[in-house]
């Protein structure tokens, strides 16, 4: 089992570096602007960089319980997402739980929930990520679900799907899709580039972006959707 564990941790290891070379910003935009979780998704920790395939737990509203058998049986390399069912009021993390998945090589944490212990956590270097930040802990009293379909952020994550986070928030990409999206996030960051160079050379960047002309084309199009209709 160990041996398997390493050899995926070795496989991972390219497009987490990779996608760690990357924005969020530039995901969502090679994903066709999507894939961003809730704005309200924060970052609570020193370190906001993340990249790694999701270890999904769906947990009883205002419930503990499954967080900790999650973080028990979640494998080194991964980013542990929690579908907290979006309770702002009731933490679900705290600082020890930080710790402990630090110590067990987790990449990441995102809750779709609250937390605690925030001045701990902002000098830890683990990335965590969650909704709100309140006193109030939960109970450990209720069964949930591992490695399931869940929703977290307002955003489907399926286990194995790639959760990547920075200063931003936090993107999704589908496990199907990676190679793809790495393809044109990596072309569009040289595109950036370029464009910030030219920028900074003096050049208008609304003519460089060519808004002119897309005013212009807008300008011919009928102003109602209904009135392409008639066009044809």
């Amino acid at each position: 089992m160990r041996r398997k564990q390493n050899a995926q941790i070795k496989t991972n290891r390219v497009p987490r570096m990779r996608l760690l070379a990357l924005t969020t910003a530039l995901l969502s935009d090679a994903m066709g602007k999507t894939g961003a979780m809730d704005h309200d998704m924060k970052c609570c920790s020193a370190n906001c960089r993340m990249a790694g395939p999701a270890a999904t737990v769906r947990v009883h509203t205002a419930d503990i319980l499954m967080v900790g058998k999650a973080l028990s049986v979640c494998a080194e390399g991964k980013v542990l997402v929690i579908d907290g069912r979006s309770e702002r009021n009731t933490a679900l993390w705290g600082g020890i739980t930080t710790v402990a998945a630090r110590l067990k090589g987790l990449v990441g944490v995102v809750i779709d929930g609250a937390i605690r212990d925030v001045a701990g956590i902002r000098r830890d270097r683990f990335p965590v990520f969650a909704r709100s930040v309140v006193p109030n802990a939960g109970g450990a009293e209720y069964p949930g679900e591992l490695d399931v379909p869940i929703q977290c952020g307002g955003v489907v994550v399926n286990p194995g799907d790639w959760v990547v986070g920075d200063e931003d928030g936090v993107v999704v990409i589908p496990v199907n899709h990676v190679s793809n999206v790495l393809k044109k996030a990596e072309l569009l960051a040289e595109i950036e580039k370029q464009i910030e160079r030219a920028v900074r050379r003096g050049h208008d960047l609304a003519s460089i972006l060519r808004y002119e002309e897309a005013l212009e084309r807008k300008s011919r199009e009928p102003a109602l959707p209904q009135m392409r209709f008639m066009q044809d």
